[in-house]
């Protein structure tokens, strides 16, 4: 109830994603030749002389990307780079009215990084802080923009875009979802500093489903969001027993910290889409075949009288599906992990969901645990290996 009443930020969306990268070229081939994003603006000489790093920024729909590699010692991705492998070292949100944003964060005890910088180029003007924040190394950015192509700062927009043309349909950033080892420090950040309100948890442990897990392991979940703009950041920690057996500590363990496992990203035909990205052999994580097996009853169970897809065809693509009530649901899948996609560990352990909501606004329990045996599949392959 309390929370209900609290002041807004005053957020519009997530606007981009910035990941530190040591291969800028492989991070940028891989979005544009795989996933069919468009280079839309680069690094010129005044960015490379500011921020000591080359970037480029790529776009498909609503979702932006920028990849920033670092040119010299002590620019802010190389120092970023010296701790953690390749990730996402920035979360930029849109606001309405940047000076109350930054009047509210630095009331509620923000860890405010920069001061307020404003930035104009070709007749759009941008202003934005950084703040510190309970995801590990990973800033926030806030920004109030003019325009509407989403730059960075002294980034040089191509005359025209290349690569792709989004033609698998990727529409926006559902929702990011980050990893703990300790879970409950995040969500009150969240909740005191940013006026984020829970909207879902689930707890669970794969000894809940079967004894044949050995130890087994698990997690808790908890997703926070604004009401205002519908953001949604689901946060993991693990859980015991055998909590260091845990997909969520093993990323903690792999990115070196905590940090943003991954970013979810809404599709219009996942089915068409998986496939047409299976033909260019984009890696996607292995989905168990009992879980088809068992499909049909579980859907039945959830209340789920009907799908328009064909089970045999979320089998061939191994599309997950969860939901509650009649014909409210929703498709996911997931990508390799970024390490497992360029064969090199120090790619890091992010990856990319893709999702399709047919009704279901939740993010499937079922799903759920399906992801993160699929994820401890994955890691005991790469283990052996």
């Amino acid at each position: 109830m309390g929370s209900a009443q609290k002041e807004r930020l005053g957020i519009k969306r997530i606007d981009s994603l910035h990941f530190f990268v040591r291969d800028l070229e492989r991070s940028r081939d891989h979005y544009v030749q795989k996933l069919d994003f468009a280079e839309i603006a680069v690094s010129g000489p005044a960015f490379e002389q500011a921020e000591g790093a080359r970037a480029t920024l790529l776009r498909a729909g609503g979702v932006r990307f920028a990849f920033v590699s670092p040119l010299r010692e002590g620019s802010e991705s190389a120092r970023w780079l010296a701790v953690h492998p390749e990730g996402i070292g920035r979360v930029v949100l849109e606001v309405e009215d940047i000076d109350h944003a930054y009047d509210l964060l630095t009331r509620r005890g923000a860890t405010v990084i920069t001061d307020l910088v404003r930035h104009t180029a070709d007749g759009e003007t941008m202003r934005w802080f950084d703040i510190a924040t309970a995801f590990g190394d990973t800033m926030f950015r806030f920004v109030e923009r003019t325009g509407t192509r989403g730059m960075m700062p002294h980034l040089v927009m191509l005359p025209a875009p290349r690569g792709g043309d989004n033609r698998f349909g990727i529409a926006e950033l559902d929702h990011l979802t980050s990893n703990f080892l300790t879970l409950k420090p995040a969500t009150m950040w969240m909740e005191q500093v940013l006026g984020l309100e829970r909207y879902w948890g689930i707890e669970f442990h794969t000894q809940d489903v079967s004894k044949d897990h050995g130890e087994g392991s698990g997690l808790k979940s908890i997703v926070m969001w604004d009401p205002e703009s519908g953001i949604k950041f689901a946060n993991n920690e693990p859980a015991a027993p055998a909590f260091h057996a845990s997909q969520i500590y093993k990323f903690c363990v792999d990115h070196r910290g905590p940090g943003v496992q991954h970013a979810a990203l809404t599709v219009a035909d996942i089915v068409g889409t998986v496939r047409a990205m299976r033909a260019l052999d984009v890696g996607f994580m292995p989905t168990p075949g009992a879980y088809y097996d068992l499909l049909p009853t579980r859907l039945t169970e959830l209340g789920i009288d009907e799908i328009d897809e064909d089970v045999a065809t979320l089998r061939e693509l191994q599309v997950l599906v969860d939901g509650d009530g009649p014909r409210q649901y929703l498709l996911q899948i997931f990508l390799r992990e970024a390490a497992g996609l360029f064969g090199d560990p120090e790619a890091g352990p992010f990856f990319v969901e893709l999702i399709q909501r047919k009704g279901d606004r939740g993010f499937g329990a079922g799903n759920f645990r399906a992801l993160f045996e699929s994820i401890e599949r994955q890691q005991s392959r790469s283990c052996a290996a």
